[in-house]
């Protein structure tokens, strides 16, 4: 995946207003007249459902609030209404089978304002929706609009800033142009970085202080699985996850005070998910990452803010993997929207200026979680310890380390200097029998877990479902529907004669919705 997202703007995805950031609902937007269609529907499909089983096997808070899906052909078709996405993975894999029975390529024109019109329609119907959960307690105020076309990002960025001019825009945080382009001598797994997109001028990418983030993509399933899994970090900007507390580098140490610190304000992103956190996991384990856990961080969602003072430098080589355990975190400079711009700027080159001279000199850092709170003396607080790891990239890695009450006896025997030719001459004919790997990509391997996770999640269905023999429907009759329920009316703008097909193939009453909006 190619980004042309200047960085000096990364700020402006930010709410203008200081009001309670989480997770925003998502708009995909799929325009099928590209004349590579025919490819990009079933990888498109089997991506979309994979990170989607994802998010719906996920124990905690729901990270894909609501999502819509939208059509373009000839006009813009709303193929799956605002749908909680948890707890509705049949509706959304019913959803998926009417995507891949779409008519393929050459059926639909190329060109005119279709997508326009579905960014149109899909922030009214957020809009509406909106109004019309408030008073069942949903906080939820921002939407993202993700486009996938095979049209040029550029034209596709000129149309939304021309038409977008008087549409309402308070609720949208963030628009994706995603320009999927077509690699016909690409294996079907492989991923392959893309040829880079003409750099967009900042007049392409800004309409009235919101992004369009215009990014390209090559037409597989794990590029494609890869961007919609974005969706599932945490998107919460209303401040900083962590403090990372250094010792003060000022040039005179003698006049700088023993107990000032240099803070840099980080923010702390997955890595890995969590097996444990997936519903029905193999391992039969269900349960929250505890955050209050003195020998555990979150990454998601946060809700604390961490602090971790670097208290020794240790060399490279110098730290053995068997005592690093738990899942590794990225550490990245804060996008927290509430900074002034100059010190997001100063902290973000500070971090920057660290990673370097980790780097530089091959070092780690070893660091203490401090305590949250200031706690009453008589109470003890176990402090919790992390090695800090630096990249090739502006991040760092975090990663919990042993301490001397959890670190278990053991005896290293010294590694014998020769071995006889009939023990050493096997193990080498099998070493040498053994394909070898430059590098480990985890993209090569698979373990069955989306299968096993849409099995568990359609488990719940099928007891529904279960009836007497004699009042099961005959065999020519469908056991499911193939078409997702509205739960929220159409517009008058996005209403069409196939819409009203889809609805009342469906089972769904337009009218009936349209009084519970009114």
């Amino acid at each position: 995946m190619n980004s042309r997202k200047l960085l000096s703007e990364t700020r402006r995805t930010f709410p203008a207003t200081k009001v309670r950031c989480q997770q925003p609902s998502r708009i995909l937007i799929v325009d099928v007249t590209s004349p590579s269609w025919t490819n990009t529907c079933s990888v498109l499909s089997e991506a979309l459902e994979n990170t989607l089983c994802l998010a719906c096997s996920l124990t905690g808070p729901c990270r894909i609030p609501l999502l819509s899906l939208y059509l373009v052909q000839n006009h813009q078709e709303c193929l799956l209404p605002f749908t909680q996405v948890k707890e509705n993975f049949a509706r959304i894999q019913a959803c998926m089978s009417e995507l891949r029975s779409l008519p393929r390529e050459g059926c639909f024109p190329q060109g005119g304002s279709g997508v326009v019109q579905a960014v149109q329609d899909g922030l009214q119907q957020f809009k509406q929706y909106s109004r019309h959960t408030t008073a069942g307690g949903s906080t939820n105020n921002s939407v993202e609009i993700t486009i996938l076309t095979g049209q040029s990002s550029k034209e596709m960025v000129k149309q939304l800033e021309i038409k977008l001019k008087d549409v309402d825009l308070v609720s949208l945080r963030r628009i994706e142009v995603i320009e999927v382009l077509k690699r016909d001598f690409l294996e079907p797994e492989e991923v392959e970085q893309c040829m880079p997109a003409e750099e967009p001028s900042i007049s392409d990418i800004a309409i009235l202080g919101m992004d369009i983030d215009v990014q390209t993509i090559e037409d597989n399933v794990i590029s494609l699985e890869m961007l919609f899994k974005t969706w599932l970090h945490d998107y919460g900007t209303e401040r900083e996850h962590l403090h990372l507390l250094l010792p003060s580098g000022g040039f005179s140490d003698a006049s700088a005070p023993r107990a000032t610190l240099m803070c840099l304000k980080c923010d702390l992103q997955e890595r890995l998910l969590d097996p444990t956190l997936l519903s029905g996991a193999v391992d039969g384990s269900v349960r929250a990452t505890d955050v209050t856990s003195p020998c555990q961080m979150a990454a998601w969602p946060a809700t604390a803010l961490y602090k971790l003072r670097v208290i020794k430098a240790l060399k490279s080589e110098g730290v053995c993997e068997s005592v690093l355990y738990g899942l590794p975190f990225i550490i990245k400079p804060t996008s927290c929207w509430q900074l002034d711009w100059d010190e997001l700027e100063i902290n973000q080159h500070s971090f920057h200026a660290l990673c370097h001279s980790l780097l530089k000199r091959k070092w780690m850092l070893l660091a203490r979680r401090e305590p949250q709170n200031t706690s009453p003396s008589w109470n003890i607080v176990v402090h919790s310890h992390y090695v800090i790891v630096p990249s090739d990239s502006a991040t760092l890695l975090v990663k919990a380390v042993a301490i001397r009450e959890l670190l278990m006896p053991s005896t290293f025997p010294a590694l014998l200097a020769e071995h006889a030719e009939r023990v050493s001459g096997p193990i080498e004919g099998a070493l040498n029998s053994l394909e070898v790997e430059v590098a480990y990509n985890p993209l090569h391997l698979k373990s069955n877990l989306y299968k096993y996770l849409k099995s568990v999640l359609y488990k719940p269905l099928h007891r529904q479902q279960a009836q007497p023999r004699d009042q099961r429907p005959e065999r020519h009759q469908p056991k499911h529907q193939s078409k997702a329920k509205a739960t929220v009316a159409p517009l008058l703008m996005a209403s069409s004669p196939v819409q009203a097909h889809r609805l009342a193939a469906a089972g769904t009453d337009p009218k009936e919705y349209e009084g519970l909006l009114q």
